[in-house]
């Protein structure tokens, strides 16, 4: 039996939405009276928020269990340990087992957590993994104060069951949240210091509610939110990219000339074993709409290489599709199995050092395409909403509407979003050397 914790430390791995739950799990146990700490070795309560989609994740999440009770052992400290996300939804009762920890909860049960860890307390059994209909967002606390750039999670789940995917298997079916609760906490979120708000789903693209509104109709509404001066969205699916959602990007000022849409894979045999049921002249074809409307668009995407059976010619299509878009950033894995997908009893597994050597080539095309765009950023003027102070004195860190990293040397605010110059860029980040006015 442990004593009930007083401060907590909330580790998040992986995608924006994990970092989005453990923000939420942060403001619960905040709302209980727990203290937050940033040092995790010294927190009473260790939420360690997973992620599964990464290669050896569950080993990773076993690794740091272990590193943490190796370091409260040598202090005489022992906190209580709570896994939470999807690690925690696909292991369940196997890491009570294996690695004694106190408290396993789902990411569609995470509102019950200051209930676990009340239970794990009194030296009962803490584990929750269930995935009810019912929405768990009713049940959390009140936004408060947040950074200028904020998520909110829209959507979750996914019903596209790609073949390499866990997703569907450890969050659910897709489900869209209520419209008025999206409004309702985005209004929260402004009023407790957001400028930017990122909308999240897994799908986030599929988003409608019953009246039909769409994806489209939500950033629209939220638009006229005083105070908001940009939206986002990710992750979308090419087949959920509606003729709305495209005219949003062409008419709606706040709304950001970036767009995360990932392909996997640019031969259509193997987006076909994928699943991914777009094929690659549609994702084109739907590239080019949307540049149609806005010839200004930063495109992003995921990638996976040595996906079972891809072969080099398979694989030389995809970098053909890479040298045909220019994407401005994207995110770039070699396959890795995920039990219980049906990719991971596929005959024909790409051997590793093939992997390594197809990885190794795509991120370097996919690299010069990111410094190109930045290099072809230089000399324009945009808005920049700084989000936090940089290394050097007086130096300050912001983002473009292109999602680039800039930085700048000024009088600014965390928070404030000025007009700049941008000056000089690298592979990874810009310069903006000349602040021209205050934006509004």
């Amino acid at each position: 039996m442990k004593s009930n914790p007083k401060t907590f430390h909330v580790k998040s791995f992986g995608c924006q939405m994990n970092v989005y739950d453990g923000e939420r799990m942060a403001e619960l146990m905040a709302a209980q009276g727990l203290t937050a700490t940033d040092d995790a070795n010294a927190a009473d309560l260790v939420v360690l928020n997973t992620c599964h989609i990464r290669e050896r994740a569950t080993e990773k999440v076993y690794s740091d269990i272990g590193r943490l009770r190796k370091h409260a052992r040598q202090q005489g400290h022992d906190p209580m340990i709570a896994v939470a996300g999807c690690v925690a939804q696909a292991e369940g009762d196997e890491i009570v087992r294996r690695a004694n920890v106190d408290v396993v909860v789902g990411p569609q049960a995470y509102h019950n957590l200051p209930e676990l860890v009340a239970k794990a307390a009194k030296g009962e059994a803490a584990l929750d993994t269930d995935m009810p209909l019912a929405s768990k967002f009713g049940k959390l606390p009140g936004r408060r104060k947040v950074g200028p750039s904020a998520f909110l999670t829209v959507q979750e789940g996914c019903d596209k069951f790609c073949t390499y995917c866990v997703v569907p298997y450890t969050r659910g079916a897709e489900i869209s949240r209520p419209f008025a609760a999206i409004v309702d906490e985005a209004k929260a979120l402004v009023d407790a210091g957001a400028r930017e708000i990122t909308l999240l789903g897994q799908n986030v693209n599929a988003w409608n509610d019953a009246e039909n509104h769409g994806l489209h109709g939500l950033i629209r509404t939220l638009d006229r939110i005083e105070g908001l001066h940009r939206i986002r969205y990710t992750t979308s699916h090419p087949n959920d990219m509606t003729q709305g959602l495209i005219d949003a990007h062409g008419d709606v000022e706040s709304l950001m000339p970036f767009l995360h849409l990932p392909v996997q894979a640019g031969n259509d045999r193997v987006l076909k074993a994928m699943n991914r049921a777009h094929s690659r002249d549609s994702y084109l074809r739907l590239i080019d709409r949307i540049r149609a409307v806005r010839p200004d668009i930063a495109l992003s995407g995921d990638f996976i290489v040595g996906f079972p059976g891809e072969t080099e010619a398979e694989f030389a299509d995809t970098l053909s599709l890479v040298d045909a878009l220019g994407y401005a950033q994207a995110f770039s894995f070699k396959y890795s199995p995920r039990p219980g997908t049906p990719a991971a009893d596929m005959a024909d597994q790409v051997e590793a050092e093939v992997m390594d050597d197809r990885l190794q080539r795509l991120q370097a095309a996919l690299n010069r395409d990111q410094h190109a765009f930045n290099l072809a950023s230089v000399g324009r003027t945009c808005d920049v909403l700084i989000e936090r102070r940089g290394k050097l004195p007086g130096q300050m860190l912001g983002k473009s509407p292109w999602l680039q990293s800039v930085h700048l040397i000024g009088d600014h605010a965390i928070g404030d979003v000025v007009t700049v110059q941008l000056s000089a860029a690298g592979p990874n980040s810009l310069t903006g050397t000349q602040t021209l006015r205050a934006a509004a």
